[in-house]
C-alpha cells in the first residue's frame, strides 16, 4: 500500500470527505436529512423553461425525502430513524433537497428555514437552489441564518458548456450562475456537477472542474448521470442520442476532476443515487460501495489524491 499523501483524511480516502468534515467540524458523524419543502422550480413553472431539465424526475432531485404533504417534523423523523439504524450519529443537518428551494417569496422561506432549524438534533441548515433564484432579500435572509448557525447553499451548476446546458434544458447559461455564485461570497456553497452529460468529452468535463475549483467553494457534489424512468433524458437515451460510460470510465475522469480541485475543497459526494425503481442506466451506478472502493484503488494506483496539481495549475495560470 502507498503511503498515503493527502492532508485532510483519518482513513485510505484520497479527497476531502464530508464524513471527514463533519467529524472536524462537529465532533463526530453528521448525516444530511433530506426534506421537501413543497416549492416547485422556474424550469418547471414555466418562469423559463417547462417539464425541468431532461434528467430530472418528477420530485427534482428529491426522490429520497419523505413526500411534501407530511409536515416537516414528520420528514424529519422518518429519515432520522432510518439513519439511526445504520450509524452512530453525533447530529443532523435539515437538507431542504427536492426542487429549488429559495424560490418564493422571503416571508414563506424565513418560516420553512426557522422551522427546519429548531427540529431536534439539527447543527445546522443546508438548502439546494439554483443561481437565478436569488433575489436580494433571499440572500439577506441566508446571510442572517449563516450567522446563526452552520449554513450550506447547495448550488446547481452541473456543467460550465452553454450547448450541453441547453440540450438539457438547464434554464441558465454559466454567466448565469457566475452572478448567483457573486451574490453568495462569503457563504459556504457546495457546487453540483454531473459527469456524461450528452456529448460531453473527458476535456469538457475536466474543463468545468477547472472551473469551478478556479472559484474555490466550500464544497463541490460529483454525480454520475442517471437515465431514469419517466424523464425526458430516458426519451433521448432509448432513442439512442447518446451513451453511457462504463464504471472505468467514470473512475477516470473522476480522478482526473479530484486532481484540480484545492485540497481544502469538501468532497460532498462522488456519486449520486437513484431510486432502484427509477433506474434505468447505467446499471453499475447500483453497487455503490463497489464504486466507492473502486474510486481508493484507482487513487492509490496513480499515488495521486486531490489536489495534485492544483499548484501547477495555479502556476501556468
Amino acid at each position: 500500500m502507498k503511503e498515503n499523501p493527502f492532508v485532510f483524511t483519518d482513513s485510505n480516502k484520497r479527497y476531502y470527505t464530508y464524513d471527514y468534515y463533519g467529524k472536524k467540524t462537529f465532533g463526530g458523524k453528521v448525516c444530511k436529512v433530506p426534506l421537501d419543502g413543497g416549492f416547485t422550480c422556474p424550469n418547471i413553472d414555466g418562469r423559463c423553461g417547462r417539464g425541468g431539465c431532461t434528467y430530472c424526475s418528477g420530485r427534482g432531485s428529491g426522490d429520497f425525502a419523505p413526500s411534501p404533504l407530511l409536515p416537516l417534523t414528520e420528514q424529519y423523523d422518518a429519515v432520522r430513524k432510518i439513519m439511526d439504524r445504520k450509524w452512530k450519529v453525533t447530529g443532523y443537518i435539515p437538507y431542504l433537497q427536492a426542487h429549488t428551494n429559495t424560490y418564493a417569496p422571503v416571508s414563506r422561506l424565513r418560516a420553512l428555514y426557522e422551522e427546519a432549524l429548531a427540529l431536534p438534533g439539527a447543527l445546522g441548515l443546508a438548502i439546494a437552489t439554483r443561481a437565478d433564484c436569488l433575489e436580494d432579500d433571499t440572500v439577506a435572509l441566508l446571510r442572517d441564518i449563516d450567522k446563526r448557525t452552520h449554513l450550506t447553499v447547495e448550488l446547481g451548476l452541473q456543467t460550465i458548456h452553454d450547448d450541453t446546458a441547453r440540450r438539457i434544458g438547464r434554464g441558465h447559461d454559466f454567466a448565469a450562475f457566475l452572478r448567483g455564485y457573486e451574490k453568495l461570497a462569503g457563504l459556504r456553497v457546495m457546487i453540483h456537477l454531473i459527469d456524461f452529460l450528452p456529448g460531453e468529452t473527458p476535456d469538457m468535463m475536466l474543463g468545468t472542474a477547472k472551473a469551478v475549483a478556479a472559484l474555490r467553494p466550500h464544497g463541490v457534489k460529483f454525480h454520475m448521470l442517471c437515465v431514469l424512468r419517466g424523464s425526458a433524458l430516458e426519451k433521448e437515451y432509448r432513442a439512442g442520442g447518446f451513451s453511457l460510460p462504463g464504471k472505468d470510465a467514470y473512475i477516470d475522469i473522476l480522478c482526473r476532476q479530484l486532481e484540480v480541485l484545492p485540497p481544502e475543497t469538501v468532497i460532498g459526494r462522488v456519486t449520486g443515487d437513484a431510486p432502484e425503481e427509477l433506474l434505468v442506466a447505467p446499471d453499475w451506478t447500483r453497487k455503490k460501495i463497489d464504486l466507492l472502493n473502486s474510486l481508493d484503488k484507482e487513487l492509490t494506483k496513480r499515488n495521486s489524491c486531490q489536489g495534485k496539481f492544483v499548484e501547477t495549475i495555479q502556476k501556468n495560470g
